[in-house]
């Protein structure tokens, strides 16, 4: 059966998901910040009209920000995990066959459907938009690649409606010519700069360009591209994602770190949220890196990193902190700011299909039933269930100076009517 896919990609996520229990928030420009408040990781297109571009830090922007009133929020990550997930599951009643590519980004299979493309098309975003409050455009096409470049049209030219399909071969040639080469779904920075060197500045100048000439070039990645662009699928849907190969858990401070024991804390606090995480999907991991560095403007300097093996592979928290703060006793410098550090898992596996140790002598059940307890108490209570070695205060903790409330994840930051 020929394929026909659909990407939904949520509008302007993080500032989206902010108005959507802020009404007073339409129509005005909103920006969110990344930790600590720094730099612009969000923008509202009220904000890209003041021309704010993503990635500057927020205090270089602080007179556009007076001046045209704009709304600053600290990000707020619940807020969007959770947003995500209903958009996502709204999106399944749609289509069985659904990938999540991102936190706003999913791929629908719409194959076989005897309806008009575009009116199913505009079905789902109403919908989204009545069930979770979000704004998402459609694009639908053959494959993958030429799904992207629809949404990217759909998107940017109000004529659309937020809906455009590609599979009627009508406007295909119009939609490409509209798409810098830039836009193309895995065309990277450097590659479209050397493809505009050789005179190629829109999607449909690469899909007529020689595929073999391409691949010469820009590798295989490249010549799937181009076919792709030519309605010919290279990359399938991928419902059961390949299991990751490293998980990683790191943050800058909100002030830097000169004490041994303040360093520790940090680091327990991030080998504590990656075991966490580790245990949410099923995994272990055989090694732990921990890496600390101080600020990259500073004179001299400091990054080093230690990587330490387990004898079995783990997701035990007790086993990551102990190991994590062995590895910051050989790392730490006397006299270094320390502005951040964090912990790589590698070498994961299943926790199904952990190999054990003939001379390994802990009681792993006993181990399995304390995480999943403490795991059980932390999602069922607002106050969660810390470890000693987190530290009590945490001055080094990220600040959230601007961060919206919890709506939907915290009973006491639930919207109050008045």
């Amino acid at each position: 059966m020929k394929q026909i896919f659909a990407l939904v990609d949520c509008n302007n996520f993080y500032a989206s998901c902010e108005r959507v229990f802020n009404p007073g928030l339409q129509g005005k420009p909103v920006i969110v910040l990344s930790n600590n408040d720094g730099c612009v990781v969000a923008r509202s297109d009220e904000a890209k009209a003041l021309k704010i571009a993503m990635g500057v830090p927020a205090f270089e922007i602080a007179d556009i920000i007076e001046k045209n009133h704009v709304q600053v929020f600290s990000s707020n990550y619940a807020l969007y995990d959770d947003m995500s997930s209903r958009v996502m599951d709204t999106l399944s009643t749609f289509s069985p066959d659904i990938e999540i590519y991102s936190i706003d980004e999913a791929f629908l299979n719409l194959a076989g459907l005897s309806c008009s493309l575009t009116h199913y098309g505009q079905k789902i975003r109403q919908t989204v938009g009545k069930w979770t409050g979000m704004p998402v455009s459609i694009g639908i096409a053959q494959t993958k690649t030429l799904a992207k470049t629809a949404n990217y049209i759909a998107k940017h030219f109000d004529k659309t409606q937020g809906v455009l399909d590609l599979t009627d071969s009508t406007c295909l040639d119009r939609a490409l010519a509209k798409t810098p080469v830039e836009k193309i779904w895995g065309v990277g920075i450097k590659t479209a700069v050397k493809l505009k060197r050789a005179g190629i500045d829109n999607a449909l100048k690469l899909r007529d360009t020689d595929a073999a000439w391409v691949r010469q070039r820009f590798t295989v990645t490249g010549e799937r591209t181009v076919y792709e662009l030519r309605g010919c699928v290279c990359y399938q849907l991928e419902q059961n994602p390949p299991t990751r190969k490293t998980l990683v858990v790191s943050r800058m401070f909100s002030t830097s770190i000169e004490a041994v024991e303040a360093l520790k804390e940090a680091i327990a606090a991030y080998a504590c949220r990656a075991g966490e995480r580790l245990r949410k999907e099923h995994l272990a991991a055989g090694a732990i890196t921990v890496f600390v560095a101080t600020s990259r403007f500073v004179k001299n300097r400091y990054y080093n990193c230690r990587t330490t093996r387990f004898d079995v592979a783990t997701n035990n928290t007790t086993e990551l902190i102990r190991n994590a703060c062995k590895s910051i006793e050989t790392l730490y410098r006397k006299g270094a700011a320390f502005k951040k550090c964090g912990v790589v898992l590698s070498d994961l596996v299943p926790e199904n299909r952990i190999q054990p140790n003939l001379f390994d002598n802990t009681d792993r059940q006993k181990s399995a039933r304390l995480m999943r307890t403490i795991d059980t108490v932390n999602a069922a209570m607002d106050c969660p269930l810390r470890w000693a070695a987190e530290g009590l205060n945490q001055p080094w903790k990220l600040k959230f100076h601007r961060r919206s409330p919890r709506y939907t994840t915290r009973w006491d930051e639930i919207p109050k009517v008045v």
